[in-house]
């Protein structure tokens, strides 16, 4: 357990290295807050860039990660446990230690080439920000871009960071072929709660200023008020939504929470550390959502959880579509006729 009297460490969501389940490390458990932990950008080489999504829960596609690990930091992030196949901690170092790929582009053009490519939507930062603060340095999202839009593909983006409005350009193409949808996720209203939950992340005002920019620009915005944190932000759900359909959002989802495996040790640090006196309330009403669990990995349900609290926090969301989504959006579907028309070979005049 955390002592809530350790100072929290300026700019990093997880205060804490958890061990690495798969390699056996453990490190030292309260680093000094007051090293600097400067964040370090490392190089991988991957051979394929595609992983096909195989969740009952996101439906068909594929996801494509440019980078592994993410500075944005935070605290409750299910990627984080994906940093140990890396051979790395959930906890600070997912946020240090961001691996990049730099042939992602041409990876991708060469998957989009093959003959048995099975076109399917391709969702950008299926599991880390594809739009993190390294994006405005390596430039691999916006590359990536350029490249599903030669092949007419359509993409979905997800996002904290309104570094995505520099592409403007790119999205506007797209999106005036049916190629693009874009997903804000906004967890809270309160600027001080934004910064100690995810610290690097775009303020809340960028973020809807950014959810404008792109909606007057004719580019399909929703807001996924994600994750939810029973205890914490739950009661903001009606507030986002207000704020989502003033900015031109043309729909809104939301998800609760769920804690798996190291996050659970990392949140639980984090809390007891930054709200001590309401920790406990959190925790337990997260866990109430969750079976007496703060994690949750059954298919179905990990989205939007159950119980008592659950419930209520479902109704919250529908009274908010009801008030600020009344009338049906349009919504366009993803258009793969153009990418097909570029894949069927040009017959010969002689």
């Amino acid at each position: 357990m955390a002592d809530a009297r350790l100072p929290h460490r300026k700019g990093r969501g997880a205060q804490i290295n958890t061990p690495n389940p798969y390699h056996h490390l453990r490190y030292d458990e309260f680093p000094d807050p007051e090293d600097e932990l400067r964040t370090e950008y490392i190089p991988t080489h991957p051979k394929t860039i595609l992983n096909k999504i195989t969740s009952p829960d996101l439906g068909n596609g594929y996801g494509l990660n440019s980078y592994q690990g993410c500075e944005h930091g935070c605290v409750y992030c299910f990627a984080r446990t994906t940093h140990t196949y890396w051979g790395y901690s959930a906890g600070l170092d997912f946020e240090t230690k961001v691996l990049y790929k730099e042939a992602a582009p041409e990876l991708l053009r060469q998957a989009l080439r093959k003959s048995s490519y099975e076109p399917m939507a391709i969702m950008m930062s299926g599991n880390t920000d594809s739009y993190q603060p390294a994006e405005k340095r390596f430039e691999i999202t916006r590359r990536c871009l350029e490249v599903l839009y030669e092949f007419r593909h359509p993409v979905g983006i997800i996002t904290k960071n309104s570094l995505v409005v520099r592409d403007l350009d790119l999205l506007r193409e797209l999106a005036a072929e049916q190629l693009v949808h874009v997903c804000f996720s906004i967890t809270t209203l309160q600027e001080p709660v934004r910064r100690m939950l995810e610290p690097r992340t775009a303020s809340i005002h960028q973020r809807f200023e950014a959810v404008r920019v792109l909606s007057e620009a004719g580019i399909p915005v929703m807001v996924n008020i994600a994750p939810v944190i029973p205890g914490l932000t739950d009661h903001e759900v009606l507030g986002i939504a207000k704020r989502a359909a003033e900015a031109g959002a043309r729909r809104i989802g939301y998800n609760i929470v769920r804690l798996n495996d190291e996050i659970a040790d990392i949140f639980i640090d984090w809390v007891r550390r930054t709200y001590p006196d309401r920790a406990d309330r959190i925790l337990n009403r997260i866990r109430d959502c969750r079976g007496g669990e703060l994690g949750e990995k059954r298919f179905g349900i990990r989205q939007h959880g159950e119980g008592e609290i659950a419930t209520m926090i479902r109704q919250q969301y529908e009274l908010a579509k009801r008030k600020f989504f009344p009338e049906p959006i349009d919504w366009p579907p993803y258009n793969f006729e153009p990418f097909h028309r570029r894949q069927r070979p040009q017959l010969s005049l002689w």
